[in-house]
């Protein structure tokens, strides 16, 4: 059938209608874009400085108070220091295990870690290293004061102000702010940070925070003893603090006159320090590094095991390393095991096995016995005289702790987690009856 003219006419009309209707609708809806308004609520956080001064001025012995948080542990005689991050040391009289005895509470603002030998404790405060005197244990004195340390950032990320400060809290403010342009850039508009304020529309989860001593020789005063998550050490006249990049290297023969010394690098993301004999041990983001110690006040590279990255406490014995990894955002990973390295050839650590774990911590060790936490699973206790068959020989599990850290010392485990300070007779693990507990106190409770 042959398409007369007119019908032909009529098609194409119709087309040209329908391209130009085309045409005018995406005309329209472009110019809708230029119309869209958009209100979004932000959080500003904005931070708090406190001078150095201030800071300074304000450390001192006071009365023993309830712990509204858990930190570092660290025995010392029958004296207990327990760590309350950022704000300072609590002083237990330990004596009697089953009932321990809050003395004190040195008040030290940015403090975190803490060692102590022969009547002194050595504590750090932001960026300044701290002596104190403790051979009145009821009026500890302050002795020296080394300012600086960590000369532009601690392990913690303190970045202080000349004028201002240190960062000590953050103050939250709310702001509306009301969009109108190009639809296609309505989401452009948000950005994490202005002139140093933080802003973000979901800030919830945030939070500001922004070992056991080696053998000493007879005429040397006794050290204490710290955890597996402890970046303090003492050996010998030397004591070693570490950040997140280096060691620093301290010459306490004067016990109430520390003196800087050496520092050594240690690559990155350094988080804890264990001394064993003449090696420190430390524990690294992405690894364990060996180093000689033999010349304690410059300690040499020997070796590494490197991991995936995950936060890394460790301890060790002759034959084997524990190492700890686990997941979690501050420390980047995405693995929960306990690594067993072989260390009999300190040059070449080799790894024997990997065992899956909840969400590994802390840990100690004692013979054949290893305590492991699990953060918020628990404590759990295995027999390690054979390494290649540890997760068959889970000999103790408490699950209704929370678990930190870990000290076992002459058959006492004194085990710190977020719900407070726990002690348990080990003299026979399987059995691990608690004998005190003093509990973290919320100050929202």
């Amino acid at each position: 059938m042959k398409m007369s003219m007119i019908e032909l006419r009529d098609i194409l009309l119709r087309f040209f209608v329908f391209v130009f209707l085309l045409i005018f609708l995406g005309m329209v809806l472009e110019g809708c874009t230029d119309k869209c308004e958009s209100t979004n609520t932000y959080f500003f956080y904005e931070p708090v400085y406190t001078t150095l001064e201030e800071i300074r001025s304000s450390v001192r012995q006071e009365p023993p108070k309830e712990m509204a948080a858990s930190g570092k542990i660290y025995i010392y005689g029958n004296t207990l220091f327990v760590n309350e991050p950022g704000k300072g040391v609590h002083v237990i009289d330990n004596a009697d295990k089953r009932n321990p005895k809050p003395l004190s509470f040195i008040n030290i603002p940015g403090n975190f870690d803490i060692a102590a030998k022969g009547n002194f404790l050595y504590a750090d405060s932001y960026l300044d290293l701290l002596a104190f005197d403790l051979s009145d244990i009821n009026d500890i004195k302050l002795t020296k004061r080394i300012e600086n340390v960590y000369t532009s950032t601690n392990s913690l990320g303190v970045f202080p102000d000349p004028q201002l400060g240190v960062v000590t809290d953050w103050v939250q403010s709310e702001t509306v702010e009301n969009f109108e342009g190009d639809c296609g850039d309505i989401s452009g508009g948000f950005q994490p940070w202005r002139e140093g304020i933080l802003m973000t529309a979901d800030f919830a989860n945030a939070a500001f925070s922004p070992q056991r001593s080696a053998s000493q020789p007879n005429n040397v005063a006794p050290a204490g003893i710290g955890g597996s998550m402890a970046r303090f050490a003492i050996t010998g006249n030397n004591m070693y603090a570490v950040d997140d990049r280096q060691l620093h290297v301290f010459d306490i023969s004067n016990l109430a006159d520390p003196v800087p010394g050496n520092k050594v690098d240690l690559g990155w993301g350094i988080e804890t320090i264990f001394p064993y004999k003449e090696n420190l041990f430390i524990g690294a983001n992405n690894g364990m590094h060996i180093y000689d110690n033999s010349d304690p006040d410059l300690p040499a590279y020997m070796s590494s095991f490197l991991h995936v990255t995950a936060c890394d406490p460790v301890v060790v014995n002759d034959e084997y390393a524990f190492v700890t990894l686990r997941s979690g955002n501050a420390c980047n990973g995405f693995v929960n095991q306990l690594d067993v390295v072989d260390i009999r050839n300190l040059n070449s650590p080799v790894l024997v096995e990997s065992y899956p774990m909840d969400n590994p911590h802390g840990l100690g060790i004692d013979g054949n016995d290893l305590f492991l936490c699990e953060g918020e699973f628990g404590l759990k206790v295995f027999n390690i005289e054979d390494v290649n068959t540890i997760s068959d020989n889970l000999i103790k599990r408490i699950e209704d702790v929370h678990a930190f850290d870990v000290i076992p010392f002459q058959n006492i485990l004194i085990m710190i987690g977020e719900d407070g300070l726990y002690q348990f007779d080990y003299s026979d693990p399987v059995k691990l009856p608690l004998l005190s507990h003093i509990p973290v106190v919320s100050s929202e409770e």
